[in-house]
C-alpha cells in the first residue's frame, strides 16, 4: 500500500511539472495564463460535486456502482448510461453522505454512453465543462471516481491520444481504471471538466477511455426527460403476463425476454412465473433459451407455488438437468437427472420443452427427448421461467398449452435439405438462382448450413490437435530414449530442452548444446593455462562468467512465467527459476570436470559441489551461486512449508526427478495461469495434458499422474485413449486403489462416448 500510494504521489508530481512546463513553453502572451493547480487542490475543489451512484442488488447487495458529478446548481448530474441502464431505483450520494433524491432521467444518449439525471435540489457545488480546443494530446488530468467501491478516490494521469473506440471519438487517458470510476469527471489542471470516464482498456492496465466534454455540452442541448417512475418500469416484463420472484432483472425488449443480475434465493435463484394457467394433464412447455456464459443456468420452471417449491428443466455446464426445489436452500434441491446431449448447441438459442404426464416428465432439447422421470412429488402450479447464479439468459417464444408443436422441420423436409447443401457450389460460384430451393424452407437451410459450419469448425479444431499429437508422440519417444534404464546416463541437458519442444515448436537444441559447450569453453579460457585449475578456480570461474559476466539472475518479477521453465528460453533471457537455472549451471559444471548434484529442496532448488576433498557445499544458484550451510537450507525450507528440513530432502536428485519436477511446475502453471496468461476457459487442458503425456513417457508406472492424464483425454474429446488409460489401471491393479470405481469411471467414459 505504501508503495503505491508512494508511485502515485510521484506521478501527480510528474503531472503538476508538466503542467508548468506547458505554460511556460506557450511563448508571449498578452495576459499572463492562469497558474495550474496541484493534484490535491484539484480533488478538494472538485470532491464535493462528485456524487455516487448506485442501484439495489438482490438480498440487500450493492447492485451496481458508479460515479456522477453535478454539471449545474440546480440538480443536473452527468454519468455514463451503462451506470444507470437497470431498470431499479437510483441512488445519489454527495461526498458528504447527503442522499439526493433522483426526479428524472433529463436526457440520454446510448451510443455515447452518457446520460443526465435530475435531483430534488438547489444551490449545489457543480464543475465547469472546458472547451474542446483546450484539451491536447499529453494533456496532464486528473479523474475522481469510486473504483472498486472504494469511494471518491483520487488518480492523475496525461491523456495520451484520442481514439474512435465503439463507432464513438474518446480520448485515451493513461491512468488506472477500474469498475466504480465510470461516470466520473476527468479535470485538466485548472479543475474544468474535460471528458467523463467510459471504459477500461482490456488489453492493459493502466489504459482507459473517456468521452469528451462536447458530447455532454451537446446532449444538454436536446434534453428528453423520462420520470424516475416510468425510467424504473422501462422494459420491464408487462405484470399482465408475468409474475416475477425472487428479485433478479426481468425485461422485456423485441420479443424476448432478457434475465439479469442474480436472484435473492439461495444460488442467485430467481424465477418469473406466467400468469396464464396450465391446462390439465397432459399438457406442455417451452421456451427457447441462449445463455451468456454455459458455466451458468437457466430454463423452464413448472408445478411452481409462488414460492419454493417447483421443478426445473435448463442447461447448466454444457449439460441438461431436471431437478425438484423442496425449499429455500441447496439441502432441499435434488437433482432428478442430468446427460449432456450432442443436440444441445452451446452459446446458441436451445429450444427446451417439458411435457407433464400423470407420473411422467419428459425432457427435450432441439424436440431431441433426453430425460424421462417418473417424480411427482409436485403436482400442480405456475410455469414459467428460471434462472441461477449470475447468468445473464434471453428467452423467447415461451408457449405453455396442451401440446406445443415440434420447432424442428420434418423428417422428409430436413432430408430434402441436407441434399441441397451437399449440391452447393462454392461461395465464388454461388448464383441467386441457387439459394432458391433453400430459400422454400428458410429456417431449416439455415440450420443446417450452420450445423455444417460448426461441425468443419469442429472437425478443423480436431485436425489441428491431432497435429499436436503426433508431434507430441515424437517429444514424448525422444524423452523416453533419454532417460532408458539401458543407457549409462541420462543427457540431462539434452532432456531440459526436449521438455521446452513441448511448448516451443520451432526449438532447436542442438543449438543450444553447442551454446552451452561455447560457454563452457570460453570459462575454461580464463582458467590458470600453466598447471591444472583447482575446483575452487572452477567454481569461481563459473561463478563469474555466470553471475557477472553473463548477468543471469534468478527471475522475480515474472517467477510463474512458463518461459522460466523453459531452458532455452532461461538461456537466451538469462533469467529463470532455481531449478532451470541449477541445471545450467550443472552442467556448465559436468563440461568444466566439476561434480555437481541437485538437491530438491521443497519449492526451492539448489545444488550440491562435491569436491575430491574437503566437504560438500550447497549452492544457490537461484541466488547467485551463493553458497549456503545446512541451517540456511533449513531456514529456505521452514519459510516454504513451515516445517524443518530432513535428511531425506538433503538426499540428491537424480536427473528423472529433475525432469519430473520440471514437468511439474509447468503443469502447475498450466493449471493455475498466472495473471497476464489468464483466459475465461480457467486450466489450459492442452497443455496440461502434454505435460502428463511427458511424465508417464519417463516414468510409465507414475498413477496419480495416469489418473488425470485419462480425465484430460476424456475432457478433451480423446475418449479412447482415456478407456485406454483405465485399462492399464485395470490391468496393472495398483496396490491402495479401488478398481470398482476405476470400472464406473470407464463406463462413464463408454457413455458420454456414445451420446
Amino acid at each position: 500500500m505504501f508503495q503505491a500510494q508512494t508511485m502515485n504521489q510521484h506521478l501527480a508530481w510528474i503531472v503538476v511539472c508538466l503542467a508548468s512546463l506547458g505554460s511556460l513553453n506557450r511563448g508571449w502572451c498578452d495576459e499572463p495564463a492562469k497558474p495550474a493547480a496541484t493534484v490535491a487542490e484539484i480533488a478538494k475543489q472538485a470532491k464535493p460535486a462528485v456524487v455516487v451512484i448506485t442501484y439495489e442488488g438482490g438480498e440487500g447487495r450493492g447492485g451496481g456502482l458508479g460515479t456522477g458529478f453535478i454539471i449545474s446548481a440546480d440538480g443536473l448530474i452527468a454519468t455514463n448510461f451503462h451506470v444507470i441502464d437497470h431498470s431499479r431505483p437510483l441512488s445519489v450520494h454527495t461526498v458528504e453522505g447527503q442522499s439526493l433524491q433522483v426526479l428524472e432521467i433529463h436526457a440520454l444518449d446510448k451510443q455515447a454512453d452518457l446520460a443526465i439525471l435530475r435531483v430534488s435540489a438547489k444551490d449545489l457545488p457543480m464543475l465547469e465543462l472546458a472547451d474542446a480546443a483546450q484539451v491536447e494530446v499529453g494533456s496532464p488530468i486528473v479523474a475522481l471516481g469510486n473504483p472498486l467501491g472504494l469511494k471518491h478516490s483520487v488518480v492523475a494521469g496525461v491523456i495520451s491520444a484520442f481514439r474512435e473506440v465503439e463507432g464513438v471519438q474518446r480520448q485515451q487517458i493513461a491512468m488506472p481504471v477500474e469498475p466504480g470510476n465510470s461516470g466520473g469527471p476527468v479535470l485538466n489542471m485548472h479543475g474544468k471538466v474535460v471528458g467523463i470516464v467510459s471504459l477500461k482498456s482490456l488489453a492493459a492496465e493502466n489504459i482507459a477511455f473517456a468521452i469528451p466534454a462536447d458530447k455532454l455540452k451537446a446532449l444538454l442541448e436536446k434534453p428528453d426527460p423520462i420520470s424516475i417512475d416510468q425510467w424504473v418500469k422501462t422494459n420491464l416484463v408487462s405484470a399482465a403476463e408475468w409474475t416475477p420472484l425472487f428479485g433478479a432483472v426481468w425485461r422485456q425488449r423485441g420479443g424476448k425476454i432478457l434475465a439479469e443480475e442474480m436472484g435473492e434465493g439461495f444460488g442467485g435463484r430467481a424465477l418469473c412465473l406466467s400468469t396464464v394457467e396450465p391446462p390439465p394433464l397432459p399438457f406442455e412447455l417451452a421456451v427457447s433459451v441462449k445463455l451468456d456464459d454455459e458455466s451458468g443456468a437457466a430454463g423452464l420452471a413448472f408445478h411452481a407455488d409462488g414460492g419454493n417449491l417447483h421443478y426445473g428443466f435448463y442447461p447448466t455446464n454444457g449439460k441438461l438437468r431436471l431437478s425438484r426445489f423442496d425449499g429455500p436452500d441447496v439441502f432441499q434441491w435434488k437433482v432428478l437427472e442430468e446427460k449432456t446431449s450432442e443436440h444441445y448447441r452451446p452459446g446458441e438459442w436451445n429450444n427446451l420443452k417439458a411435457r407433464i404426464e400423470k407420473g411422467k416428465l419428459l425432457c427435450y432439447v432441439n424436440d431431441q427427448l433426453v430425460i424421462e422421470s417418473t417424480d411427482d412429488k409436485l403436482k400442480a402450479g405456475k410455469a414459467g421461467l428460471a434462472k441461477f447464479r449470475q447468468t445473464k439468459a434471453q428467452f423467447q417464444r415461451f408457449e405453455i398449452a396442451a401440446s406445443v408443436p415440434a420447432r424442428r422441420a420434418s423428417a422428409e423436409i430436413s432430408t430434402k435439405v441436407a441434399q441441397q447443401v451437399e449440391r452447393l457450389p462454392r461461395l465464388n460460384a454461388m448464383t441467386p438462382d441457387a439459394l432458391l430451393p433453400l430459400a422454400e424452407t428458410p429456417a431449416e437451410s439455415v440450420r443446417q448450413l450452420r450445423e455444417k459450419a460448426r461441425e468443419q469448425r469442429r472437425r478443423a479444431g480436431e485436425l489441428e490437435r491431432l497435429a499436436g499429437d503426433v508431434r507430441l508422440a515424437e517429444i514424448t519417444a525422444q524423452l523416453a530414449a533419454l532417460v532408458d534404464p539401458q543407457r549409462e546416463k541420462v543427457d540431462l541437458l539434452r532432456a531440459a530442452l526436449t521438455i521446452a519442444r513441448l511448448d516451443d515448436e520451432d526449438l532447436e537444441a542442438e543449438a543450444y548444446i553447442r551454446q552451452v559447450d561455447r560457454m563452457a569453453a570460453e570459462i575454461r579460457g580464463k582458467l590458470p593455462k600453466n598447471e591444472a585449475a583447482t575446483a575452487a578456480e572452477k567454481l569461481a570461474a563459473l561463478n563469474q562468467f555466470l553471475f557477472k559476466d553473463q548477468h543471469y539472475r534468478g527471475s522475480k518479477a515474472n517467477y510463474y512465467s512458463r518461459a522460466n521453465s523453459h531452458l532455452g528460453r532461461v538461456i537466451d533471457d538469462r533469467e529463470g527459476i532455481p531449478i532451470t537455472l541449477s541445471v545450467l549451471y550443472m552442467e556448465l559444471g559436468s563440461r568444466l570436470g566439476l561434480k555437481i548434484e541437485g538437491v530438491g529442496l521443497p519449492s526451492h532448488f539448489v545444488v550440491r559441489h562435491l569436491p575430491q576433498q574437503g566437504s560438500p557445499q550447497l549452492i544457490d544458484v537461484y541466488g547467485g551461486g551463493l553458497p549456503i550451510t545446512r541451517d540456511e537450507a533449513d531456514q529456505i525450507v521452514r519459510q516454504n512449508t513451515g516445517e524443518a528440513l530432513t535428511s531425506e530432502q538433503e538426499k540428491p536428485t537424480n536427473e528423472k526427478q529433475i525432469l519430473l519436477r520440471m514437468l511439474h511446475n509447468l503443469l502447475s502453471i498450466a493449471e493455475h495461469p498466472p495473471r497476464g496468461e489468464q483466459n475465461e476457459k480457467g486450466p489450459d487442458q492442452e497443455s496440461m495434458l502434454r505435460y502428463l503425456e511427458a511424465m508417464l513417457a519417463i516414468d510409465p508406472e507414475l498413477i496419480r499422474e495416469r489418473g488425470l492424464r485419462a480425465v484430460l483425454r476424456y475432457e478433451t474429446g480423446r475418449e479412447a485413449a482415456a478407456i485406454a488409460d483405465l485399462d492399464w489401471f485395470l490391468e496393472k491393479k495398483p496396490a491402495g486403489l479401488d478398481l470398482e470405481q476405476i470400472r464406473e469411471l470407464q463406463e462413464r467414459f463408454r457413455q458420454g462416448k456414445k451420446q
